[in-house]
Order: C-alpha cells, then sequence, then structure tokens
C-alpha cells in the first residue's frame, strides 16, 4: 500500500521559513517523480514544484522561485520543500504526490497523494 505523510507545518510570521517533509513508503521511491502542490480555501489545487528521480532536474511554479528548494534524500525515501521568505499569500494545504518516472507540473498526472500540511502565514 503506497503511503505520503507529510509533516512541518505551522504557523509562522511573513518572512518566515518552514520545512515540510514527505515521507513515502509502499513503492520504489528512486523510481518516482516528486512534487508538492498547494490549495488554499476555496481555490484549486495548485502545482508548487517537483524534482526528478535522481534530483537532477527541479521545476517551480514562478510565484515561489527563488524562495522554496524542493530536494530528496532517496536513502530516506523522503521529499522536502524548503520555504524561506514567506508571504501570507502562501497559507494552504500542502500535498506532496508521486508518479512513475517522468516530472510534470499537471495535478491529473500523479497517482500517488498524501493527506497533506497545513502552513498559516500571518502578516
Amino acid at each position: 500500500q503506497v503511503q505520503l505523510v507529510e509533516s512541518g507545518g505551522g504557523l509562522v510570521q511573513a518572512g518566515g521559513s518552514l520545512r515540510l517533509s514527505c515521507a513515502a513508503s509502499g513503492r520504489t521511491f528512486s523510481r518516482d517523480a516528486m512534487a508538492w502542490f498547494r490549495q488554499a480555501p476555496g481555490e484549486e489545487r495548485d502545482f508548487v514544484a517537483a524534482i526528478s528521480l535522481s534530483a537532477g532536474y527541479t521545476s517551480y511554479a514562478d510565484s515561489v522561485k527563488g524562495r522554496f528548494t524542493i530536494s530528496r534524500d532517496n536513502a530516506k525515501n523522503t521529499v522536502y520543500l524548503q520555504m524561506n521568505s514567506l508571504k501570507p499569500d502562501d497559507t494552504a494545504v500542502y500535498c506532496c504526490a508521486a508518479r512513475p518516472v517522468v516530472i510534470s507540473r499537471d495535478r491529473s498526472e500523479y497517482n500517488y497523494w498524501g493527506q497533506g500540511t497545513q502552513v498559516t502565514v500571518s502578516s
């Protein structure tokens, strides 16, 4: 059974930092492209960042480029999202997702999802 479990969310002031983690099990993690998406209340689930199998390629939404960094540790079956210079507009539930091999920015192409972790940025 595939499981993706996020952690690291919380309440932070604008300008602060958080590091999200997503622990994967039930699949061969090193064969999956991984991504983070976020969903604010009343909004669609939006792409944040994605990373290729060996971390040789990353992709970011324009809104987070230069502030967020996605990384992965295949030995620990974990993907991370380091979030710096947080803004109130970053407030959302952040979910990690997995799909075989090919990196994508399209949420419909991801097969496996975690439950999400809440990130709240106060002004």
